[in-house]
């Protein structure tokens, strides 16, 4: 049955799709919020006591619902690198030969995932993958301190990226519509990639008030961009992956399976 789902995303049209839906969860008009708000609330359960905004009506819209911010010092920041997104661990470790393992058996190349020759500088790194489930928060931090070197909107397809389809479609991470933070920080070079879905409305960077729109790649430069550990980096309009790559070696002290939450420290 995995397969089968997972193949039959080829068939869909899946931008269509996401975008139908994101028009839907972006509107302001009352009655359909609050059917949206309240229908997900009762497939998953929210946990209202750490949103800044516990009152569903407070929501104006169902994504301004779905990437709602928590209540300050609700996500405190332990050790020097600390999770980026609460999710569910489904990768770690050491990259082999300029790759990353999606799932078992299934390998892609880093170069791929960024969209630019990297792979050299990060031979002796290490990877990270957070699954975001849609019962998640959906903000994503950066981990550590650092200067933010640029950022990289890269469009692309939006399978889903849940088990049942990372387990059956290669290179999925880079086919993906995804979102590239470079970073440089104490301990080395980092990457964090935000990796786009199907009914996924979009992805924003903290810095723009809009979504980026599918189809046209953004490449931005900055200069003297400083971020702090636990600082917000950008959200998800729907649940997604995030996924780390240091260019040092890392020995996590979670593995796959483990359920993160941001803040939480990563390395033993």
């Amino acid at each position: 049955m995995n397969w089968l789902f997972a193949n039959c995303q080829r068939l869909l049209p899946k931008h269509l799709i996401s975008r139908l839906i994101g028009f839907a969860a972006a509107t302001n008009t009352v009655w359909l919020k609050t059917i949206l708000i309240n229908t997900f609330c009762a497939f998953y359960k929210i946990n209202w006591q750490e949103a800044a905004r516990p009152d569903p009506m407070a929501y104006t819209s169902f994504n301004d619902f779905f990437s709602r911010e928590l209540r300050p010092g609700c996500r405190p920041t332990t050790g020097r690198f600390s999770s980026p997104a609460d999710g569910l661990v489904s990768a770690s470790g050491h990259l082999e030969a300029g790759q990353l393992i999606q799932a078992k058996g299934i390998y892609y190349k880093l170069d791929a995932l960024v969209g630019d020759q990297i792979s050299d500088q990060f031979c002796n790194g290490s990877y990270l993958t957070v699954y975001l489930a849609p019962h998640d928060y959906h903000r994503v931090h950066f981990p550590c301190n650092g200067q933010l070197r640029s950022s990289h909107y890269i469009p692309g397809d939006l399978y889903s990226v849940n088990a049942a389809t990372t387990e059956h479609i290669d290179g999925l991470f880079t086919r993906n519509e995804r979102l590239v933070f470079r970073l440089s920080t104490a301990q080395g070079e980092l990457i964090m990639v935000m990796v786009g879905a199907m009914i996924v409305a979009a992805m924003q960077a903290v810095w723009n008030s809009s979504p980026y729109k599918a189809g046209c790649t953004i490449q931005e430069s900055f200069d003297q961009y400083m971020v702090e550990q636990g600082h917000e980096a950008g959200r998800f309009l729907l649940g997604s992956t995030v996924i780390l790559i240091t260019n040092w070696r890392t020995d996590w002290r979670v593995c796959s399976g483990d359920k993160l939450r941001v803040g939480e420290n990563l390395e033993l």
